[in-house]
């Protein structure tokens, strides 16, 4: 059997009935492809600042699916206890209520699972917390940050982290390299904002629309740029684990190379994110082609090091200019995802 869906959009004019009552028409093929009949009940739903969802009575969703609640054994591992809970938080549960099966939630489980809800799961505080059971609630929502907003934050922060790994690779500063490390629990806070929040746009086509993705794709094609964002980060990790290794500066020329180097892979950063806001094509092809000119740099570098008798500080600079030139790597990932979610621009222009 085969069944043709009416058209997605229809315009309608409110009509005012008795004194308080605004009343609208439903198309009446909608009404049959949804099985639904004079009598049946809808749901009306305001939705944002600027929609409203009508919904058969039947398909709502009622507000016990936004609580979930677990039982863990006294033995698991409290990593095994913040994968369940990390799930949970992407599956958008508003009250994730953690419960022991037996006797009662270890320190080593309660520990675990407040490193998690303070590092990891933007937006989230317990709400009750004892050996019997710990609470949390989701309070943050896409009105107070937009996936766009949690990126571009994201983004000024990984960026944050490279700068600083350098200058404590300069001044050989310990206790900076120490928080540029701390700092990469907060992208990951982002990160695992941004996933919950695109989770929720591909199983709701209104959120999807909201959140200003065209399609599910482009849900995808965010959520793979969010991971290159943080692995921008951990690369400024690994380059402070050096300092925290040797406790020794690198200066002179060849410090003075890498943050060259650096400011050139972050530009082609920059210019790469800002094609996907603009969703322009053009610029991300620009980004991928400068990307590539990130080897002029690592040359340049590697011609320096051959008149450097030291092979400690050879290996160290080796090693950081992988790592910057890394982030170079992901800004060119990042313009071929841009592509990809906007090659329809192209083909429509090439038709007109």
């Amino acid at each position: 059997m085969n069944i043709v869906m009416a058209n997605s959009e229809e315009t309608r004019k409110i009509q005012f009935t008795g004194k308080s009552t605004y009343i609208i028409s439903l198309p009446k093929q909608w009404v049959n492809e949804l099985g639904l009949k004079q009598g049946d009940q809808v749901s009306v739903e305001r939705s944002g600042t600027t929609s409203l969802q009508i919904m058969p009575h039947r398909t709502r969703k009622k507000e016990e699916s936004e609580v979930a609640t677990i039982e863990i054994e006294p033995g698991e591992d409290k990593s095994s206890v913040v994968r369940k809970l990390v799930s949970l938080y992407f599956f958008r549960f508003k009250i994730i209520n953690i419960k022991p099966k037996t006797g009662r939630i270890t320190p080593s489980q309660r520990v675990g699972i407040r490193d998690a809800v303070k590092k990891i799961l933007m937006g989230s505080e317990i709400t009750a917390d004892s050996s019997d059971g710990i609470t949390i609630q989701v309070l943050i929502n896409l009105v107070e940050l937009s996936v766009d907003g949690a990126f571009k934050r994201m983004m000024l922060l990984a960026k944050s982290m490279q700068d600083d790994a350098l200058i404590a690779i300069k001044e050989g500063n310990v206790e900076l390299a120490k928080e540029v490390i701390n700092s990469d629990d907060d992208v990951d806070r982002f990160a695992f904002y941004i996933t919950r929040q695109l989770v929720i746009a591909i199983e709701n086509d209104h959120m999807l629309k909201e959140m200003g993705f065209q399609n599910a794709r482009d849900c995808l094609g965010y959520r793979v740029i969010t991971k290159n964002i943080e692995r921008l980060a951990d690369h400024a990790v690994r380059i402070s684990k050096d300092v925290l290794d040797y406790k020794k500066p690198i200066t002179g020329k060849l410090f003075d190379m890498i943050r060259e180097m650096s400011d050139f892979a972050i530009s082609v950063m920059d210019d790469a994110c800002l094609a996907l806001f603009k969703k322009d094509y053009e610029e991300a092809e620009n980004a991928i082609k400068r990307a590539n000119d990130i080897e002029k740099y690592e040359k340049k570098i590697i011609e320096g090091l051959r008149i450097n008798k030291n092979e400690e500080e050879v290996f160290r600079i080796r090693r950081i200019s992988e790592n910057v030139k890394r982030i170079a790597e992901y800004a060119s990932d990042v313009g071929e995802i841009v592509l990809n979610m906007n090659i329809e621009k192209i083909i429509k222009k090439q038709k007109a």
